[in-house]
């Protein structure tokens, strides 16, 4: 599914057309954010974060790595891999003890086995003064909850 994203609030739509769709229980599922520096991808988590009930700060992993939002019925991981080198490095940042929650994973380049895994990719570029996003299922549950995604933005569009 692709789509073009005009500005920022383009992008927190998105985000919540995305949350509308996703399942109550997301434990386990990994969603990966690609795209150059500046494409979209905190804006992207920041909106989603808070679509899934966050009130208050989305502060940037970059320094932390992991951001734990604990929600009412939900666990959100914010993951920043941009300073890992190495994919060894996800062992010490504890990843398997985070399969309770859902994995917003930003700059997962960094460690190329995960696509192996992930549920979901979102790769956000520039395009214009705009950017395109194009979504794609990577497991079965995730290429269904595209495919509804894209449902639900073309009935919006159609009204």
């Amino acid at each position: 599914m692709r789509c073009h994203l005009a500005d920022e609030q383009a992008t927190a739509r998105l985000a919540n057309d995305f949350y509308a769709v996703l399942p109550a229980d997301t434990a386990g599922w990994t969603l990966l954010l690609e795209g150059e520096l500046g494409a979209g991808k905190s804006t992207f988590a920041r909106a989603l974060i808070r679509a899934m009930g966050h009130d208050g700060a989305v502060p940037s992993p970059t320094y932390t790595l992991v951001e734990p939002y604990d929600l009412p019925g939900r666990v959100i991981y914010h993951i920043d891999l941009y300073r890992v080198s190495d994919e060894e490095e996800l062992r010490y940042l504890g990843w398997t003890e985070l399969e309770d929650g859902f994995r917003l994973v930003e700059w997962p380049d960094r460690a190329p086995g995960l696509a192996a895994s992930a549920d979901l990719r979102l790769e956000l570029a520039y395009d214009g003064q705009g950017r395109e996003a194009r979504f794609e299922g990577l497991s079965g549950r995730g290429r269904a909850l595209v495919e509804e995604l894209a449902t639900q933005r073309d009935t919006e569009l159609q009204d």
